[in-house]
């Protein structure tokens, strides 16, 4: 990937990647600080291994010269490499379990609730009123 920086390059403002959290979200986090530069793929690619740290560092100085083509294909293998650090997602039906504490305010079980709630993928209003009455 040989494309150049833009005269106004800057380093994306998010955290470094050591190959123990999870993978898809340090990605999404890249992603969206790109999109402000609108980078190209070959600027991605170049950017993306500066998140690097220990682990993910090592990971990528072995790869063989050549093999990363594009940016969607780096994505691939960096999610595969490290698919054991991915978050699991919570059931929708963990929400049923969460409930009010004895002689604790309300104001902290919906809070503790609303938490559990993000964990989920795609939990629908419907799921979220049953499991919080």
């Amino acid at each position: 990937m040989a494309d150049e920086l833009p005269m106004n390059y800057r380093t994306p403002a998010i955290a470094e990647y050591d190959g123990t959290l999870d993978p898809l979200e340090h990605l999404s986090h890249f992603e969206n600080a790109t999109l402000l530069y609108r980078y190209t793929d070959g600027i991605k690619c170049r950017v993306f291994v500066t998140t690097f740290a220990k682990a993910a560092q090592r990971w990528f100085n072995q790869l063989p010269t050549g093999a990363i083509r594009s940016f969607q294909e780096f994505q691939s293998l960096f999610l595969h490499q490290f698919a054991s650090s991915w978050k699991l997602r919570k059931m929708k039906l963990s929400l049923f379990a969460v409930r009010q504490k004895d002689n604790k305010p309300l104001k902290e079980y919906m809070q503790r609730f609303n938490t559990a709630a993000l964990e989920v993928h795609s939990v629908i209003q419907e799921v979220k009123a049953s499991a919080f009455s």
